[in-house]
């Protein structure tokens, strides 16, 4: 199991990784933070990067934060690091 931790940025013009923030990855999100769009963006998101189900994605802590810690499941921490910019 993979485990990143984000700063999201919502309502930004498309969703993408933007870069870090000290340990964190900055992402940008094409969602705004009402009725948990941007939530299900993230879980979109990370699902499509590392080409698993969003059953497979779950944001573990910071649900209502900015900052948040999100798992992917049947990935390992190195091939999902592989995927990122």
């Amino acid at each position: 199991m993979a485990r990143l931790t984000v700063k999201v940025h919502p309502r930004a013009r498309r969703t993408a990784l933007t870069g870090r923030l000290g340990d964190a990855w900055k992402l940008a999100l094409a969602a705004p933070p009402v009725d948990g769009k941007a939530n299900e963006e993230c879980v979109r998101f990370f699902a499509e990067l590392a080409g698993v189900p969003k059953s497979r994605v779950r944001i573990v802590t910071g649900s209502t934060s900015r900052m948040k810690v999100v798992d992917v499941a049947g990935v390992s921490q190195e091939d999902l690091e592989k995927l990122l910019p």
